[in-house]
């Protein structure tokens, strides 16, 4: 008795482009909503939005619920962060500012089973079916189908990407540009051209190693980013999507006050 396999990570292996979203209202409406409108994946976070994990399991409960999947970016600290968001059956977990090989190489400890790392097991959980899977069954599947995904946000990473992407386990690098913006003092200057060949050179190490490759884009560049190698590309979010729907109505609102 085996999960279903992920159909994100089938589309990943299959070199297709797999589109995400980014919803820091940690309820199911937006889940379904996001589900409804066709991304393949949505991303949930742990390490800015205040989210419990029961609030967590729903929103992947939900998702499910209407034929999408689940990235959850977890907060740093205990091996128990990494892995409790597994084990409610999300299909990856993204792992914010790795800056070193060592730090990629524990990440991997903790998050896939043997032979790869030592992830702590415990079988009764979503993802291992309630311990209706059998042990070797599960390592597979998990090993198999959950992505480890750390994201290259800093110059400290940057400068050893080559040796992070080296580490076996690692699923995807995920290049962050606000936060390697502000890394190297550009936060102000987005568009710069140290980004931009940044964000080239992770897609293109991540491949020599054989991982996949993320970052967030938008429509206006998602052409650009495939064709760089990027196969994960995080479109938008909800509180983006709500500050512009209510401010054109006010706008809208306002300008029709200004003609009275």
């Amino acid at each position: 008795m085996i999960q279903k396999n992920s159909k994100m990570v089938e589309k990943l292996r299959k070199d297709e482009l797999v589109v995400c979203t980014k919803l820091n209202i940690t309820d199911t409406i937006p889940a379904e909503i996001a589900a409804y409108s066709g991304f393949d994946c949505i991303w949930v976070d742990m390490e800015h939005i205040p989210s419990d994990y029961s609030q967590i399991k729903n929103v992947i409960l939900a998702a499910k619920a209407r034929g999408t999947e689940t990235i959850v970016r977890t907060p740093r600290g205990a091996y128990s962060n990494l892995i409790r968001p597994l084990e409610m059956d999300a299909e990856a977990i993204m792992v914010p500012h790795v800056m070193n090989k060592k730090d990629a190489e524990e990440v991997v400890y903790y998050t896939k089973f043997s032979p790869i790392g030592r992830r702590p097991l415990d079988g009764g959980n979503s993802d291992g079916m309630y311990c209706l899977m059998d042990i070797p069954e599960y390592f597979k599947y998990s090993n198999e189908q959950k992505l480890t995904i750390i994201q290259i946000e800093d110059i400290e990473a940057y400068e050893q990407l080559e040796e992070i992407a080296s580490v076996p386990g690692i699923d995807m690098l995920f290049f962050g540009p606000g936060d390697f913006a502000h890394s190297i003092g550009l936060a102000h200057d987005m568009g710069n051209e140290k980004i931009c060949e940044a964000r080239k050179r992770v897609a293109e190490v991540a491949r020599r190693y054989g991982k996949l490759a993320g970052t967030v884009g938008s429509t206006a560049n998602i052409e650009e980013l495939y064709n760089m190698g990027y196969r994960l590309v995080s479109i938008g979010a909800d509180v983006i999507a709500l500050c512009s729907y209510y401010s054109n109505i006010i706008k809208s609102v306002e300008e029709l006050k200004k003609k009275r």
